[in-house]
């Protein structure tokens, strides 16, 4: 049974790493648009598992943070 990755990040941190899917359904946003964020380097960091792009929750939350920072300066 899969989770909304929002409702996981609402309530506090996750005890797993988020997929591109869970970064997209999060920021709902297209999958297109976390995987161009990746390649022009502007978006959170990610780090590979093999063949896999994984991101880490708090990672993602300072991104946001510095997001949010940037726009209201």
């Amino acid at each position: 049974m899969a989770t909304d990755p929002r409702a996981t990040l609402r309530a506090g941190l996750p005890d797993r790493y988020l997929t591109p899917e869970d970064l997209a359904a999060l920021l709902t946003v297209p999958i297109e648009t976390v995987y161009r964020w990746r390649k022009q380097r502007i978006g959170p960091p990610g780090f590979r598992v093999g063949r896999h792009v994984r991101y880490d929750p708090a990672a993602i939350r300072d991104w946001i943070d510095q997001q949010t920072a940037r726009d209201t300066a």
